[in-house]
């Protein structure tokens, strides 16, 4: 539940800039997360507010609406917005990197390869890096898909959230909820 923090590090996947090559599908694309209850209870969550693109210069950016994590459950979700992710003041999250845009445009359709990132991972006014383990595929009309190849393992506890996954466990009326997230993220590119 609370582990809506760490979806945001799998986000890390590529994608930012207002005049970029390539603009993210929203539509088309995803970041889940999985939070772990009473030790063995495992729920997926999502947002469902993408934005990101990849400049021509090779700056990739995501941001994630934090006000838009979605668990299937009305008051989960605003637990979380305000509880966890205290989205008046931290309402975005953003996942960023560099690429190497000549092997991107290189990708024709069916062509896939694996990249491995350091992504930098801005949630809840805390910076850190994180390792991402990514597959990019290139699709018809100049479309780039990243996806991860295995989840990005986040702890809450770097990014300050501790204290609210307390806080979700005790109005929850749970014994545990764990503070380390997997994260798996699909995101689809359009070429400007």
């Amino acid at each position: 539940m609370s582990f809506k923090s760490i979806a945001l590090a799998s986000l890390l996947v590529l994608p930012v800039s207002a005049l970029a090559d390539w603009q993210l599908a929203g539509d088309a694309s995803s970041v889940n997360f999985v939070s772990v209850k009473k030790a063995n209870i495992a729920e997926m969550h999502h947002f469902k507010g993408l934005n990101g693109s990849i400049s021509d210069d090779g700056k990739a950016e995501l941001t994630i609406d934090l006000a838009t994590v979605e668990t299937n459950i009305p008051i989960r979700n605003e637990r979380m917005q305000k509880m966890l992710f205290n989205t008046t003041k931290f309402a975005k999250a953003t996942i960023s990197t560099s690429v190497d845009t000549a092997k991107l445009k290189a990708l024709k359709a069916g062509q896939s390869m694996a990249v491995d990132a350091d992504v930098t991972v801005n949630v809840h006014g805390e910076t850190k890096t994180e390792k991402a383990a990514l597959q990019v595929t290139g699709l018809e009309g100049g479309k780039l898909l990243v996806t991860t190849s295995a989840p990005i393992i986040v702890n809450a506890g770097n990014y300050k959230l501790l204290e609210g996954i307390e806080k979700l466990r005790e109005v929850a009326g749970l014994d545990s909820i764990s503070p380390i997230v997997p994260i798996t993220a699909k995101l689809v590119f359009t070429q400007n």
